[in-house]
């Protein structure tokens, strides 16, 4: 079975290496960059999304969908189009909904940085703003009641913006389980690896018979 870990907007594929690192599972696990998946088109949020489908189709089989953030919504999103191209599903700081109030704060403190800020994120600032306005809309709320596939969602103890989303999707998903890093804010792959690591290692050893599933 083939594991993809998608990235978040402010970091790049490399952010997986120490989780990766960490993992007792050896199996080799994809990181796309998803800067170079838009192949020179526009970063809009549906061409992104359009670009990732085409990479995750591209692989045969089913795959184990992990993502952060942005990769979250990624990740989500294929799995309801795509219910039977993935097996498994693990969500970390993923919202439910994009608020349009934090992300107009976003914007105003994304305007007053230098462009030199955004040198270690996936992408420039140019894009940055692009992207991010073009998920203004997006609205998973009347949607997650249809993953069918087993679904661990992960929050960082301290990422307090995304932990109404974590209890969200575990009381409306059917196989839903929650997981909450100590030690950790949104950003868990980078501020707990190890924790990340174990937690991942124990959700994939497990069948998904074995999950835990709501009536």
């Amino acid at each position: 079975m083939k594991k993809i870990f998608i990235h978040g907007t402010g970091h790049r594929a490399a952010s997986w290496n120490e989780t990766i690192a960490s993992m007792k599972q050896k199996e080799p696990i994809l990181c796309p960059d998803l800067p170079t998946l838009l192949d020179g088109k526009e970063a809009a949020y549906s061409n992104l999304y359009a670009s990732f489908a085409k990479y995750c189709d591209g692989i045969d089989g089913r795959v184990d969908l992990c993502g952060l953030s942005l990769g979250g919504i990624l990740a989500l999103q294929y799995a309801l189009d795509f219910p039977d191209k993935v097996e498994s599903l693990v969500l970390i700081g993923t919202p439910h909904k994009v608020s349009k109030a934090a992300l107009a704060i976003q914007n105003v403190v994304f305007r007053f940085l230098p462009k030199s800020s955004f040198e270690n994120m996936a992408f420039d600032k140019k894009d940055t703003f692009l992207l991010v306005n073009s998920m203004k809309n997006l609205d998973f709320r009347n949607r997650v009641r249809n993953v069918s596939c087993p679904v661990l969602i992960i929050c960082g103890q301290k990422d307090s913006a995304n932990m109404k989303s974590a209890l969200y999707f575990q009381e409306n998903m059917k196989q839903a389980k929650l997981e909450i890093i100590e030690n950790a804010g949104h950003v868990v792959n980078e501020e707990n690896p190890r924790r990340l690591a174990e937690v991942l290692d124990t959700y994939y050893s497990l069948t998904p018979s074995r999950l835990p599933s709501k009536a």
